[in-house]
């Protein structure tokens, strides 16, 4: 019987080692539009120069807008990117608020792509106290919960739903999970798109 067991479960790892391997790679893509003509979304990246997206035919695009610490209330359903400290909470970088419209999107806490060593954790925010270094929140997600805190420099953004005609030249743009094809082309269904003088990370 152990045996059987020792072979199931290693035939079980091998199915998920195997699945894995198969996801295909993914870039995090941020920058100015160049133009948007069909379905190719060309953006100017900082590190990767002019470089072009395919876009699905149902692509989703959020816009993101400048928001304040006012908007940061118990009872939101926020994403933090945020840096670990030594006493185990995480220090923010970007807070942003989503419309309630979007809550449970991308709930639970993981690696932020847009930072080295970087978390990032969307839940809801159970509870705010004022800090030494700024405020401090408690945010809850399934499975868990995390102190954040939340100081001056922090940049404080709005989430919500976007549309594909806010992909004009000269919008800053991110895409998260840009999915890379086997000819090395890039494809995406999700964009996000700062209004006014909000730049998505």
């Amino acid at each position: 019987m152990p045996t059987k067991i020792a072979l199931a479960s290693a035939v079980f790892g091998l199915a998920i080692s195997c699945a894995l391997a198969q996801q295909p790679p993914t870039v995090r893509i941020a920058g100015i539009v160049e133009r948007f003509e069909g379905h190719i979304l060309a953006v100017k990246s900082d590190k990767f120069g002019e470089i072009k997206v395919k876009l699905a035919d149902n692509t989703v695009v959020f816009s993101v807008t400048k928001a304040t610490l006012a908007d940061v209330t118990p009872g939101a359903y926020v994403g933090v990117g945020a840096m670990p400290q030594p006493d185990g909470s995480q220090r923010a970088i970007q807070v942003t608020v989503f419309a309630d419209s979007l809550r449970g999107l991308g709930e639970g806490h993981r690696p932020w792509s847009a930072r080295a060593n970087g978390t990032m954790t969307n839940g809801s925010i159970e509870q705010t106290v004022a800090g030494v270094d700024g405020r401090i929140m408690t945010v809850k997600y399934r499975g868990g919960e995390k102190k954040i805190v939340v100081p001056p420099d922090a940049a404080i953004l709005a989430y919500g739903p976007g549309d594909k005609a806010e992909l004009r030249p000269g919008a800053h743009v991110a895409i998260v999970r840009a999915t890379k094809k086997p000819d090395g082309s890039l494809a995406a269904d999700r964009v996000n798109v700062g209004r006014g003088d909000a730049v998505p990370r």
